[in-house]
């Protein structure tokens, strides 16, 4: 028996390591995507007022804090008892579409599009955003223009565009000038056509002959249950809605509301990382197997889950997606697809909202309500559900927090398709870099993300690690 290390994991938000494990033969016999990360905010943020939380909990992560802002605000509205005004919702879900967009972009052109623009097998050094500049200065010019239109409406909403503040229990703390509107409105246009010449550009490599196998084969496909938030039509909606989950056939299976999602979710511990294994209670687990209860959440999810967009674009791009890839899409590189796919729908949003005359208007909290003691807030990360649910004493003193991350709740896929694509491109134990980058793009595709900005433990964590031997005994334990 052998082990393969690729450590550490490249082009993601966090780190990780996979581990391969061959047999005497050269063949894989098991692999495993370990987060070495830990994270501590379900306990500290126990004892503080629950109205900080929108505030604290931002700095879990640098890449989707709008996420965790808006997932923990819908929890402190439930347990203040005032629902949000109407203006008040619109203009939080216009920030929000703005935070899609930039952690969408983020990935797809510095994380995901060097292994198609490069091409897999690219020299190591090439295999990044630097390289996609060197060969593309052009393009990446133009990403980061329209970045700085991104983080601008960011900035005007949210107030910080990385670590936002404007959520409050009841709505937001400020409204939106016609002057704030109007460069909204003109900067989400300009995204609007950025958004699209994505969606084509990816379109293109559907087409190349090289990156048939790649996207259509078996080296990436897994039959799951998928799940994400829709509106009353099944239309997706990254802000507000139910949990519409599907089966491997495309079926309805569960929809559930945020208070409910105990009933349907379960999360199970493992001995090897710090990242649990979520799955549906009503299915059960049977093992870190497609026989589990096992769902996939993000833009794959969303996609398969939902019937579509609200919005004519974005609508268009999704009857394109069911042709290619069906109804349910197994092939887990169709994740670039309907991620970009979903910057169009974040960009035609934006417009409408900011054309909503609501948005201007001054009802932009509700002050009314007691304090309930429970609440669960549900979005849509860009990574996929996230759900915080927090309970309180009579006072409004956080009592227990429980957060579910969408990386978390891929977790168990994650590792399915690391094992997968290993068996399928690692023979009698041969290797080379570019084999095991194509290993590595199977978590890639669904944007895992870890642990990022400030998120760390000052003076690091002990990790122990432990062999065993293909029985399973405990032959050494390493210290770290």
């Amino acid at each position: 028996m052998s082990i393969i290390t690729i450590s550490p994991a490249t082009r993601l938000e966090g780190e990780a390591e996979i581990k391969i494990v061959l047999d005497d033969n050269g063949k894989v016999k098991d692999a495993f995507f370990q987060i070495i990360e830990f994270r501590g905010f379900e306990k500290f943020c126990v004892g503080r007022p629950v109205e900080e939380l929108p505030r604290i909990v931002t700095r879990i992560c640098g890449v989707c804090p709008w996420a965790h802002h808006m997932a923990s605000a819908k929890a402190v509205d439930a347990i203040f008892g005032r629902e949000p005004t109407v203006a008040a919702k619109k203009i939080r879900e216009l920030g929000y579409c703005a935070h899609i967009l930039d952690s969408h972009s983020v990935h797809f052109y510095a994380l995901a599009l060097p292994d198609f623009a490069l091409a897999p097998n690219a020299p190591r050094r090439e295999r990044s955003l630097i390289g996609l500049y060197k060969k593309n200065p052009e393009l990446v010019g133009k990403v980061l223009a329209m970045r700085d239109k991104i983080v601008e409406v960011e900035e005007i909403i949210g107030g910080k565009a990385i670590h936002p503040v404007t959520a409050i229990p009841g709505g937001v703390s400020k409204t939106l000038s016609k002057e704030e509107v109007e460069k909204i409105r003109s900067n989400a246009k300009e995204l609007l056509k950025f958004s699209i010449e994505t969606v084509e550009l990816f379109k293109q490599f559907l087409e190349k002959p090289e990156y048939k196998d790649i996207i259509f084969g078996d080296y990436y496909y897994l039959e799951t249950y998928y799940a994400g938030l829709v509106d009353k039509n099944n239309k997706i909606n990254f802000y507000d809605g139910k949990v519409r989950v599907v089966d491997t056939k495309g079926n309805e299976a569960f929809v559930f509301g945020p208070q409910d999602y105990l009933d349907y979710i379960e999360e199970r511990v493992v001995g090897w990382s710090y990242t649990k294994m979520p799955y549906l209670r009503r299915i059960g687990w049977k093992g870190l197997s497609t026989e589990s209860g096992i769902y996939r959440v993000g833009p794959l999810g969303r996609l398969n889950a939902s019937e579509g967009f609200a919005t004519p674009k974005a609508q268009e791009y999704y009857e394109y997606f069911v042709e290619v890839f069906g109804r349910p899409a197994h092939h887990t590189m169709a994740y670039h697809l309907a991620r970009v796919i979903e910057m169009v729908y974040a960009s035609e949003r934006m417009i409408e909202l900011a054309e909503d005359e609501d948005i201007l208007s001054d009802d932009v909290v509700n002050l009314e309500g007691k304090i309930t003691g429970f609440g669960v807030g549900i979005v849509e990360a860009p990574r996929g559900l996230l759900i915080h649910h927090y309970e309180t004493d009579e006072y409004g003193i956080t009592k227990k927090v429980n957060l579910i991350i969408p990386t978390t709740m891929n977790n168990p896929s994650i590792n399915l398709d690391i094992k997968r694509a290993a068996s399928k491109l690692i023979e009698k134990g041969k290797f080379d870099d570019a084999i095991l980058n194509m290993v590595e793009m199977a978590f890639r595709a669904y944007d895992p993300c870890l642990a990022c900005s400030t998120h760390s433990i000052p003076g690091g964590i002990k990790v122990y690690v432990g062999v065993y031997d293909p029985d399973g005994k405990l032959v050494k334990v390493i210290k770290g």
